[in-house]
């Protein structure tokens, strides 16, 4: 349910304000789910909107972009934006813009190699370009850090528990018995683009059922538990994002 000013409001009493057609399915998900979604003013509600429609353009960029799946052990960046550092994360070079080096990522993804989480982290921080504009990015994030679920102070996260799946949510598949010799499948981390379809980097775009059957095939010997998308959502907090515009 959407809480507009303390107000519970209906998909239509919002019709005039939400022109675009993807922002009226995410209205209309908002509003069908028992949870309520508060807002204290219609452009909070727009900015998260135009948030989770921008996050479902940089997965679907990102999956096209040619960038590679590997581990921290083998990742590897573009060097003329970033450093790689031992850990296997991405350090922003010096006197290179922050919204350069983030969409050179999607320009030339076959220079790039990284696991799931790393990826998750790239399509937020792509989707805060897109929202906030590059002036913006490049104030607030200038010493860009791709690494793992480290995220900078101004592009905060959280987790929930729940089943409120909404367009643009990262959801979390848990390969529980997963093959040791494999540990980077223990989990599957994922941009819910809607109708049963993720984007998972190193699985691309696939509904989940296609998810479970690959996760179940990187299992260990005589394994007889299934991967299972969990009840764990994680989020932006759009509300304070939107105050960086």
């Amino acid at each position: 349910m959407i809480s507009l000013n303390g107000r519970i409001l209906k998909p239509e009493e919002l019709s005039n304000e939400i022109a675009s057609s993807e922002q009226k399915v995410m209205v209309n998900e908002l509003a069908r789910y028992p949870v309520i979604y508060y807002y204290e003013s219609i452009q909070q509600l727009k900015f998260e909107l135009l948030f989770r429609v921008n996050t479902v353009k940089a997965a679907n960029a990102l999956n096209k972009s040619g960038a590679k799946f590997t581990t921290f052990t083998y990742s590897f960046p573009n060097r003329k934006y970033w450093y790689r550092l031992p850990n296997g994360g991405f350090l922003l070079r010096e006197g290179i813009d922050p919204s350069e080096g983030i969409e050179d990522i999607v320009k030339n993804g076959e220079l790039y190699a990284f696991e799931c989480s790393t990826a998750i982290a790239i399509v937020l921080y792509i989707a805060a370009l897109y929202s906030i504009g590059p002036r913006a990015f490049n104030t607030y994030f200038s010493r860009l850090y791709l690494m793992d679920w480290q995220f900078d102070e101004d592009l905060p996260i959280y987790q929930k528990d729940g089943e409120d799946f909404l367009i643009g949510d990262v959801l979390h598949f848990k390969n529980p018995d997963f093959d040791p010799k494999q540990p980077w499948w223990r989990a599957e981390n994922v941009i819910f683009l809607g109708n049963d379809k993720f984007y998972g980097h190193g699985i691309g775009i696939r509904d989940s059922k296609t998810i479970i059957k690959f996760l179940n095939g990187k299992r260990k010997e005589n394994a007889d538990e299934s991967a299972y998308l969990m009840r764990m959502i994680t989020r932006p907090n759009y509300k304070t994002i939107s105050l960086l515009r």
